[in-house]
C-alpha cells in the first residue's frame, strides 16, 4: 500500500514556469548554475544553490547559505514568483523528450513507509551530501525538490489519469533543453480520491533518483518530531514532495566512466590484462544503445568491444550488472579504481551527452573510456527488492524533472 497526500503547493505562474523552474541541483557543478541562471534573477537555482549569487570562493558556508537560499525562497513568494494553490492538489506532470513522454503524479509520500522499507531504495547516501540536503530541507522548511518514484505498473496507470490529463493543463513549456513539461492541478475530491486509491494498490514503491533526498526528509522528520511535544503523525513534515512515475514510461540511459590514466601500463600491456577476462574486437561503429554484456572501450582513437568471458558472467542481480562485471574485473583490478565513489582518476559521463563526449575527455584530460549498455528498469527494481545496492553511478534518467514547478511547504 502506497500512501499519497495532496497539499497546497507553490507554484509559478503559467506565464513564468519556464523562468523560474530550473534542472534538479544536483546535475550540474556550482559554476554551470552560474551560467544558466546568468540574467535570470528569478531562477530556481537562487533557492537550491544559492551559492550562485555569490562570486566563486566568496560564498557563505553552512547554514548561512541554506539561510540565503531560505531568504531567496520568501522573497519568491512575496514577489509572487510561487504563488500557493488555494485547496490541497495532487499533481500530474508529464515531460516529453522527442518521442518519450511519462506522466506521473506529484504528491506527498510517507516518510513512515520510506523508513520501514516499503519504500525500497537502490543506492547507497553519501554523509556529506546527506547531511548539506538535511540541513536545506530544515532551514527552508521545504521540499525544493521531487524525489523521483517509480512502481510496477500492473494495474493500469494511464487508464486511471486519462480523463484527467485531457483537461486544459496549469502549465506547459519547452525548457532550454528542447523538453516538454506539463502539469495539471487535480483538486476534485473525486479526482483526488481516484488516484489515492489506485496508489493503496501498489504494494512498493521504488526510489529511481533522488536518494539524498528521500535520506534527508527522513532525518528532519526524525529532528521536527523530537521537538514537537504535540505530534500526531499528520504534519507536513511526515511527508515528502515526490513524483510518481510508473516504471513502464521510465527511461534510463547509460552512464560511462572515463579514467585518466592506464595505471602505469602501457597501452599493449594494458590490453593483454584487458583480455584475460574479456574478448576484444576493434569497431568501427557502435550499437545504440549497446547490448547486455557488450562494454565499448575507447583507447588511442580506437573503440573496440569488450565481451566478458562466461566466467566471470553471474546470475546475482547486482553481480551480473555491467557496471559491476567492469568494475570487479578490470577497473579495479586492471586500473586499481579501487572505490569509484572517492578515486579522483575516474570520472562519469551521463549518456545524454553521447560517445562524442568520450571521445572528447580521451583527447583533453582522459586516456581510456567505457561506455556501458543502459540499465533495465526491471534490473533495478529487482536490485532493490533484493535489499542490495546497484554499482555506483549506474543509472542515468532522462528526461530530467524541474525543480520549482510545485514546491511543499512543512508548515
Amino acid at each position: 500500500m502506497a500512501i499519497i497526500q495532496p497539499f497546497k503547493g507553490y507554484r509559478p505562474t503559467p506565464q513564468r514556469a519556464a523562468l523560474v523552474s530550473s534542472p534538479p541541483y544536483d546535475v550540474m557543478s556550482s559554476d554551470e548554475a552560474r551560467k544558466i541562471s546568468s540574467g535570470n534573477s528569478d531562477s530556481f537555482l537562487r533557492i537550491i544553490k544559492p551559492e550562485i549569487d555569490f562570486t566563486s570562493g566568496n560564498e557563505p558556508k553552512g547554514d548561512d547559505l541554506h539561510l540565503h537560499g531560505k531568504s531567496n525562497l520568501d522573497s519568491f513568494i512575496e514577489n509572487g514568483n510561487l504563488i500557493q494553490d488555494e485547496s490541497p492538489c495532487l499533481y500530474l506532470y508529464q515531460i516529453q523528450m522527442g518521442e518519450h513522454i511519462q506522466t506521473g503524479v506529484v504528491a506527498g509520500v510517507s516518510i513512515d513507509e520510506y523508513n520501514t522499507g516499503t519504500i525500497k531504495k537502490h543506492e547507497f547516501t553519501r554523509p556529506d551530501k546527506e547531511n548539506d540536503r538535511t540541513r536545506h530541507i530544515y532551514i527552508t522548511n521545504a521540499n525544493t525538490g521531487p524525489v523521483f518514484l517509480t512502481f510496477r505498473n500492473s494495474n493500469n496507470f494511464k487508464l486511471t489519469v486519462e480523463d484527467m490529463v485531457c483537461a486544459a493543463p496549469e502549465t506547459s513549456f519547452t525548457s532550454e533543453d528542447n523538453t516538454i513539461h506539463t502539469l495539471w492541478k487535480i483538486n476534485h475530491p473525486q479526482q483526488i480520491k481516484k488516484l489515492k486509491q489506485f496508489f493503496e494498490s501498489v504494494a512498493d514503491l521504488y526510489i529511481a533518483d533522488g536518494h539524498h533526498r528521500a535520506a534527508s526528509a527522513s532525518r528532519v522528520q526524525k529532528l521536527k518530531k523530537e521537538t514537537n511535544q504535540s505530534h500526531n503523525g499528520k504534519e507536513a513534515y511526515n511527508f515528502f514532495l515526490s513524483v510518481i512515475f510508473p516504471n513502464d514510461e521510465v527511461q534510463i540511459l547509460d552512464y560511462n566512466r572515463v579514467v585518466k590514466d592506464l595505471n602505469g601500463l602501457n597501452t599493449e600491456q594494458f590490453l593483454e590484462h584487458v583480455q584475460q577476462n574479456f574478448s576484444l574486437s576493434p569497431v568501427s561503429d557502435l550499437p545504440s544503445p549497446l547490448p547486455a554484456y557488450k562494454i565499448a572501450m575507447l583507447l588511442n582513437c580506437q573503440w573496440y568491444l569488450l565481451t566478458p568471458n562466461n566466467n566471470i558472467l553471474s546470475d546475482d542481480p547486482v553481480d551480473g550488472l555491467d557496471a559491476a562485471i567492469l568494475q570487479s574485473h578490470l577497473l579495479s583490478p586492471v586500473l586499481g579504481i579501487d572505490d569509484p565513489r572517492t578515486n579522483y582518476r575516474i570520472d562519469f559521463v551521463g549518456g545524454i551527452r553521447g560517445m562524442r563526449e568520450l571521445e572528447r575527455r580521451c583527447q583533453s584530460d582522459c586516456m581510456v573510456a567505457f561506455a556501458l549498455p543502459p540499465i533495465k528498469i526491471e534490473q533495478l527494481l529487482s536490485v532493490a527488492d533484493s535489499g542490495k545496492v546497484m554499482p555506483p553511478k549506474s543509472t542515468w534518467f532522462e528526461p530530467k524533472l524541474r525543480s520549482g514547478m510545485v514546491v511543499r511547504m512543512l508548515e
